[in-house]
């Protein structure tokens, strides 16, 4: 199990060293900010969806290590899926960080997300793991104020 953790623990950390999508998408349709004001992170998110499908997504911010890679690997996620199956990948990230009393999240749904399983047992920093997905559902739902974590 220890090699696993040491593999998640890369690629957090290769995430947060060389984030993917960081940008600005120019006429984006669905936009959102997010802040956890604990830890200090900020977050701009930019999606790109036509016909129910998130083409592209963009973010720009500044984090610790956690918020940033969440951020990364979600837009890496995003890309492709409808925006009902992002909102059940949302669902799924968030059972995993809180372990809810749901049902386990799904692996294959998940993928890479599963890295962040270790974060629950950090509770100040489940907020910056979530930042990125509050800030994605407020993106979705067409949401004018800034989210925040608390």
């Amino acid at each position: 199990m220890s090699e696993l953790q040491d593999l998640y623990q890369e690629l957090i950390l290769d995430h947060n060293a060389h984030p993917r999508n960081v940008g600005v998408i120019d006429g984006c349709t669905h936009h959102a900010e997010g802040v956890n004001p604990l830890c200090g992170d900020t977050l701009k998110l930019f999606l790109d969806v036509k016909d129910g499908v998130i083409r592209d997504a963009k973010f720009q911010g500044a984090g610790c290590a956690i918020s940033t890679a969440s951020t990364s690997l979600m837009t890496q996620t995003l890309k492709g899926k409808t925006t009902a199956e992002a909102t059940s990948v949302l669902a799924a990230f968030h059972a995993l960080l809180t372990g809810d009393g749901g049902p386990p999240p799904n692996p294959e749904l998940l993928g890479k997300l599963l890295a962040f399983a270790g974060v629950r047992e950090y509770p100040s920093r489940v907020k910056c793991a979530t930042l990125a997905w509050h800030t994605l559902d407020a993106a979705l739902h067409h949401k004018g104020e800034p989210v925040s974590t608390e």
